[in-house]
């Protein structure tokens, strides 16, 4: 979906978002990097900004419908460079700043939930406003890296280091019946360092683990341990470091193989688990992968897939081939390090957890 609003930035450096159509420009204020809302950077600020991204002068417009346009910059080939329409974060400890965000999720109210490395979840409402937080038990071991919100609206996180998965309420309660985990081994029911866990739609889990194992594990609707698969290695049904785990319309279990630069697509809705395709190869061209940490699953039959080695954000057909792309190393509107996740929310708008930047951007095309 296109939007109907078009960022404009004019020669003074106003940030304006504009109806299609007309030529009256009205103010921006949801697009204020600071996180803030009302706030209005800096006439300089989006004026370097915008001239820095998209190499123009005076006045510039982008149309989010159109910025997947290849040669829009030469940063990366094949790669365009779009403004968001809401950034939220800026580095801190305080509500609704972060310390390296890690994961996010969105749920059927487009809350939306992030973890940082100090163990915090931040939950904002749409318009990037702080509603509640809270902080996992301990991070002396480490710090979360995956977040899901299970068909309950459970809050689900993958507390990595200390080999087990959480459940809270949208509040921010924890559910300490639910945990999964908890354990460092080999045997059923323990696990390394965890990455992500998802819902299929008989009621399953799928938690992913990495560091002496690379491994699925399937568990039932009560936490109880079923069945695992896969080991360390490159070939079918292998892993190096399975980060993000999404689930399709047809009950496949997609996984980000991070290390591997490539996406698997597996059917283990079975006893044996089946290899469906593997997507991707590594590099930095359009359709190939530079350690994919982020995975969503988007309603146009289309998937996202975040690259921390690429700094940006591609878009896929489910068959593999590439859509668009678009992000750049850099820390300007539009611009990404080493993206950690991405969601989308009802109204199919992408938000990417932006880590090194200590951010979340959002784009609606």
């Amino acid at each position: 979906m296109i939007s109907q609003y078009c960022t404009l930035v004019d020669s003074p450096g106003n940030l304006f978002k504009q109806p299609k159509g007309r030529s009256q420009m009205m103010p921006d204020r949801r697009s204020s990097p600071s996180g803030y809302d009302g706030e209005l950077r800096s006439r300089r600020y989006f004026l370097e900004s915008a001239r820095r991204i998209l190499g123009l002068g005076a006045a510039i417009a982008t149309c989010p419908g159109l910025a997947f346009q290849s040669g829009c910059t030469g940063s990366l080939k094949n790669t365009a460079i779009a403004l968001p329409d809401l950034i939220i974060g800026q580095r801190g400890l305080s509500n609704g700043r972060f310390q390296k965000p890690r994961a996010i999720a969105i749920d059927a109210n487009d809350m939306i939930y992030v973890v940082d490395k100090t163990g915090r979840i931040q939950k904002f409402d749409d318009s990037g406003k702080f509603v509640v937080g809270w902080r996992t038990p301990a991070i002396d071991s480490g710090k979360p890296t995956g977040l899901t919100i299970d068909t309950d609206g459970t809050v689900m996180v993958a507390d990595t280091h200390y080999y087990r998965f959480l459940f809270y309420t949208p509040e921010g309660e924890l559910l300490e019946k639910k945990t999964i985990g908890g354990v460092n081994g080999p045997d059923p029911g323990q696990f390394a360092f965890v990455t992500d866990i998802v819902r299929t739609p008989s009621g399953e889990y799928y938690c992913g683990e990495y560091g002496e194992y690379d491994r699925v594990h399937k568990y039932t609707s009560d936490g109880q341990y079923v069945d695992r698969m896969g080991e360390h290695g490159n070939g079918p049904l292998q892993f190096s470091r399975p980060q993000s785990l999404c689930i399709d319309e047809e009950g496949l279990l997609w996984v980000a193989d991070s290390c591997n630069h490539r996406i698997q697509v597996i059917d283990w809705r079975k006893d044996e688990p089946r290899l469906v395709a593997i997507l991707g190869t590594q590099g930095a061209e359009l359709g190939e992968l530079q350690y994919p940490y982020g995975l969503t699953l988007s309603k146009d039959s289309t998937v996202m897939v975040s690259e921390f080695g690429n700094h940006r954000v591609q878009q896929w057909s489910r068959e593999g081939k590439p859509i668009a792309s678009w992000g750049a190393a850099g820390n300007l509107p539009g611009e990404l390090t080493q993206p950690w996740s991405a969601a989308l929310d009802s109204k199919n708008r992408v938000y990417v957890v932006d880590s090194g930047n200590n951010r979340v951007q959002r784009f609606h095309f």
